[in-house]
Order: structure tokens, then sequence, then C-alpha cells
């Protein structure tokens, strides 16, 4: 499928590495220019930007903790700056930030996982909606954890991908009278950091033995998957969730 993006303008958060990177890359190469959004990141957030002008595209990096509500609206300023109207949002920065079981949180552990999460998907939409076309697509970053509750010590992530999910459909509703679209993506098991760091290897191998593909997911594949939804071959789908985990998982 030819996706043309041309002429649009998309906002990725989290772009500088792993799926975030592979979206940003990905809206590029169908024409869009991209803001890629980053916190602590610069090196690489820079890198894609590189990486998308060396190919003949167009992107700018700006650096925004997407938790903190004046640092989103520096963003979207900085967005507005570069490209107009924001025509295309990709909610996407979020993590596990640690396995821990409910009885060994606080309230402060808590709270950074919903803020990462949830509240930055709030925070971005709610900011980005001031500047943004009528009949543009949101697509947002849940995850098989919304599901299945998550491995080991990701109860509060599994929570705050969930609340993800139903934030997707009731914003569905809500933007329906402007024709913005808002869909999201649930991944399952895919090679990135995040699974370096918080998963260990049998546990993984043992995920891919389950998996009906036989093999990790790769941040390209979750990266077509939003282009199309960003596009116009999807303009008849909003408020879903489309299942990226090679058959490991069935809503």
């Amino acid at each position: 499928m030819n996706i043309d993006l041309k002429g649009k303008t998309a906002l990725v958060t989290g772009g500088g590495r792993d799926i975030g990177r592979a979206v940003a890359i990905a809206l590029a190469k169908s024409g869009a220019s991209v803001v890629v959004n980053y916190n602590a990141s610069a090196d690489q957030a820079n890198a894609v930007v590189g990486e998308i002008a060396k190919a003949g595209g167009r992107a700018k990096a700006v650096r925004a903790d997407v938790t903190k509500p004046a640092e989103v609206d520096a963003l979207i300023a900085e967005a507005k700056a570069f490209g107009g109207a924001i025509d295309i949002l990709v909610n996407n920065a979020g993590g596990l930030i640690a396995r821990k079981k409910i009885t060994d949180m606080d309230e402060t552990f808590w709270d950074s996982v919903i803020d990462l999460n949830l509240k930055s998907v709030f925070l971005v939409t709610r900011a980005a909606l001031g500047n943004f076309s009528d009949g543009g697509a949101i697509v947002n970053l849940s995850s098989l954890a919304a599901h299945d509750g998550g491995g080991p010590g990701s109860v509060a992530y599994a929570a705050s991908k969930g609340a993800v999910l139903t934030m997707t459909r009731g914003l569905s509703k809500e933007l329906a009278p402007r024709k913005i679209r808002v869909n999201a993506v649930s991944p399952g098991l895919i090679d990135t950091t995040f699974h370096d760091i918080h998963s260990k290897p049998e546990g993984r191998a043992a995920t891919v033995a389950r998996t009906q593909i036989g093999r990790e997911g790769k941040p390209d594949d979750v990266a077509s998957v939003v282009v199309f939804l960003a596009s116009d071959a999807a303009a008849y789908i909003t408020g879903e969730s489309i299942e990226i985990n090679g058959g490991l998982y069935f809503v």
C-alpha cells in the first residue's frame, strides 16, 4: 500500500528511540513533516532527524517532558512554528519504569507510572487540539498488558495502558464532530530497550515460544500500522485498537 502523507505535519512523542523512532521515520518516508519529541534521548532524537533529512524528509527534534503541562505547551508551540497545524499525533511516550508488586509500591512510584503513560496522553492531546486539523488522526500506544494484566510487577503499567484504551474510545466519540479519528495500537513483545531493561532473556524466549509467528516483533511492525491508522487508508476506522502481537493474544 502506497500511503501519501505529503503536506501533513506529525508529532511523535518519545520519538527518539525504539517504536517512536520507527514511527517517526515511517511517517517521514510517507511524506509527513515530523516533530520528534524527546526528553532525555537528545542524541538519539537528533540522529532520527538526521536520518530523515538525509532521505530528503523534513523533521525537527524538540525536547519536552510530556508529563509537565508547561513543557507540553512549549512543545505544541514549537510544532506550530515548524509545521503549522498538526495533522497527526502519535502519543508514544511511556514506559514501565520498574517492575514492582503493588505491596512494594509507594504512591510516588504509582503516580510516576500513571503520569508517564496516561497523563502524558491527556496533556499532549489537550494541548494539541487547539492547533489540530479537523479530519486529522490521533494514534495512542497502548499495550498487550492492557488486556492480560502484563508480566510480573507491571500492575501499574498495565492499568495505565488499559486506561489509554478507554481514553481512546472516549476521545473517538468526543472528537467525532471534528472528524478527528482516534485509534490505538497494542503491541505485544517488541524487541526494544524496554524489554532489554525490564525483561529477562528466558522470559522473552518463553513468550516467543507461545507466539504463533515465532519471533519477537520489531519496531517497524508497529510503525507500519501506526502510519496506516494515521492515513486516509483508515478513513473508516476510529475508536479501535489494533493488536500487534504475532498471534500471542486474541481480543
